[in-house]
């Protein structure tokens, strides 16, 4: 079997292992949000328990969990409440898809880039299953510092979305239009571009869970508000450099090929657009009547012209149409 069948077969492992991370994700959030749960453990396991006193013996005491349909919960230990965590056996299983789909994906890039000798997105193929990866990495490396589980639906969708089209194209290797015929700039400039992508899904994905739980925090199951604003104010932080950095390599890159640095092709004013938009947010975040909700708004719209940007070129004809569909 040769390598190229080994690196679609591990696209397809990766794109089934993503639908039952998604499924089980949005399992999650539905049992989170479906009632309330109580757990009776032991004080001993808790790492939150309040300290025996005096007269009472630490060993016997309880701590009760309740949940409500939250990803948060309170426990309570002898009339004490401090926060717990909600877990579903889904959220948990799913977890673990979304990490076997993270490699699987992660594998059949790095195979095609072996066969090739160059960063694996040479067409729309590549490049859904590379912007598919950076949404897995972004929101795991993101998942691992906030509890946003109850929202990983949203970007495992949107991967998911994204594999599902790659499904539908082409998947063969060809050789390179001429004006991508570069491949250490290839290589760092569309990285650039799916790590970017990657990130901004998930601070979409915040963006929305923002929007629905509002600074009155309707939803217990949703995280706070607060952590939400957080974690779609840090993706931007991270992503928006890498993406400046993209916009940058591009215009040498234009250069080197086209003779121009920029010439206001339809993807690079898209580009351009969603760069402007993103660093409107980072400075409506942090201005009075602009934070919260409206800033939240402008991060939906914001992915919006991420997406815009990414499909853009199947649709206005430019010096970037070199999708590899006909």
């Amino acid at each position: 079997m040769g390598l190229a069948k080994i690196s679609l077969y591990l696209g397809t492992v990766g794109g089934l292992a993503l639908l039952f991370s998604f499924l089980l994700a949005v399992a999650h959030t539905t049992l989170l949000a479906a009632g309330r749960r109580t757990l009776t453990v032991p004080a001993a396991l808790n790492p939150a328990r309040t300290p025996a006193t005096a007269g009472g013996p630490s060993s016997a005491a309880t701590t009760t969990i309740t949940f409500g349909p939250s990803g948060r919960g309170t426990a309570a230990t002898g009339g004490q409440s401090t926060p717990a965590a909600a877990r579903t056996t889904a959220g948990a299983i799913g977890h673990a898809f979304t990490w076997l789909a993270f490699i699987m994906i992660g594998l059949c890039l790095a195979s095609r880039a072996w066969i090739v000798g160059r960063g694996p997105w040479g067409n729309m193929y590549e490049f859904s299953m590379a912007f598919a990866f950076g949404i897995l990495g972004g929101y795991l490396f993101l998942q691992h510092r906030y509890p946003i589980r109850a929202i990983a639906f949203l970007p495992l969708g949107v991967a998911l979305f994204l594999v599902g089209y790659a499904a539908t194209l082409p998947s063969s290797i060809e050789p390179l239009v001429p004006a991508l015929n570069n491949a250490p700039l290839l290589t760092i400039h569309v990285a650039m571009a799916m790590i970017s992508y990657g990130i901004f899904a998930t601070s979409f994905g915040a963006a929305v869970g923002y929007l629905a739980q509002g600074t009155e925090d309707r939803f217990s199951w949703l995280p706070s508000h607060k952590v939400l604003d957080e974690v779609a104010y840090r993706s931007v932080i991270i992503g928006f450099p890498i993406f400046a950095t993209m916009i940058i390599l591009g215009s040498w890159w234009a250069s080197i090929a086209w003779g121009r640095y920029w010439g206001w092709d339809p993807k690079e004013t898209s580009a351009l657009v969603t760069w402007l938009i993103y660093a409107v947010y980072l400075h409506a975040r942090n201005q009075r009547g602009w934070s919260g909700r409206p800033s939240a708004l402008i991060l939906v719209i914001g992915f919006g012209a991420v997406l815009f940007t990414y499909f853009g070129n199947l649709f206005f004809s430019g010096l970037h149409a070199y999708s590899g569909l006909n």
